[in-house]
């Protein structure tokens, strides 16, 4: 099988994002650890790019030479900003063909063979720009088999259909307030009295939001910081309805690309307009999502990025 050599920044939104295209596009793939030693090498790379000068600013390209002496990759991939420039720089320096994914603002849009960029980022239009609804999710069924069968390795549950919740939390255009959470519990738990309730937290998760969810009779439990297992794959393929956090753009992604549960927005924006807005706006126009309001949607229409990931193998000649 052939591999592709991942530029990862260390955060796992992004890296997984990286790992889901490498997998469909049937590739293997190894992991590069690839982040600026500090903001001024970022801020050097965006000058550098403009005037079209190919330096190592992230010290990355001594351990790629280690990672090539048994061959080059077929592709290279990057998400997030501190990727982008040390991408292009490999690309031209040893001619493998590369894919950013999200919007690569302040570089110039030159020199990537491809660009996955959401909607709501409001990509401009380009050849080498194929806009994608959500995030890249896994798109392998043995992967969403075996993660649910770990699940069931843990938790048994009841012939009742389930009905899971996933909790994100604070961000700078986001909350997850106790009063809040308490509410939308509450309404959750009313609306669906005949079902089982899962829910799963994230690393952002508050503890005064821990402990709201603690007060709730939840049938599976998984709060992150007493406990790190992921159990989102048994929740897409199993539950009947999914209620996401709104700033939760990941797990929302996943939500509505896997599985055939109707997916509920748990609507925690604290800001109006901006790309999660968007983002929000867009699944909901287009009958992916519904957002929560006290009452039950039935959007279980589901992505689709076969179109996509089509065009990446033309434009790369895979």
């Amino acid at each position: 099988m052939s591999t592709a050599l991942i530029l990862s920044d260390g955060k796992p939104g992004h890296e997984n994002q990286s790992k889901a295209l490498a997998e469909s596009l049937g590739l293997s793939f190894q992991i590069l650890p690839c982040v600026y030693p500090n903001k001024t090498r970022k801020t050097l790379s965006y000058l550098c790019d403009t005037l079209g000068i190919n330096v190592d600013l992230t010290g990355v390209l001594p351990h790629f030479l280690q990672r090539i002496a048994t061959g080059k990759p077929a592709l290279l991939i990057g998400t997030g900003s501190n990727t982008f420039y040390s991408l292009k720089l490999l690309h031209k320096k040893f001619a493998i063909p590369c894919v950013a994914i999200l919007t690569p603002r302040g570089y110039s849009l030159r020199g990537f063979d491809a660009i996955l960029a959401p909607t709501f980022d409001l990509p401009p239009s380009r050849d080498n720009i194929i806009p994608i609804p959500t995030n890249l999710t896994p798109a392998r069924p043995d992967f969403y088999q075996s993660q649910t069968q770990a699940f069931f390795d843990r938790y048994t549950p009841s012939k009742k259909r389930a009905v899971g919740v996933i909790i994100g939390g604070k961000n700078p255009i986001a909350d997850v307030t106790p009063e809040w959470l308490e509410v939308q519990l509450k309404q959750i738990f009313d609306l669906t009295p005949d079902c089982e309730h899962w829910v799963t937290t994230s690393r952002r998760t508050s503890p005064e939001a821990e402990a709201v969810i603690d007060r709730f009779p939840f049938d599976y439990s998984l709060i992150f910081s007493r406990e790190q297992f992921n159990p989102i794959p048994a929740f897409v393929t199993q539950c009947e309805r999914l209620f996401v956090t709104a700033e939760s753009t990941g797990m929302l992604s996943e939500a509505v690309a896997i599985g055939s549960a109707a997916v509920e927005v748990l609507d925690n924006l604290t800001v109006t307009k901006g790309k999660f807005v968007r983002f929000v706006d867009s699944l909901c126009l287009n009958g992916y999502a519904h957002r929560f309001d006290a009452t039950l949607g039935n959007a279980t229409r589901k992505v689709d990025l076969v179109p996509q990931l089509a065009e990446i193998k033309t434009l790369l000649k895979l």
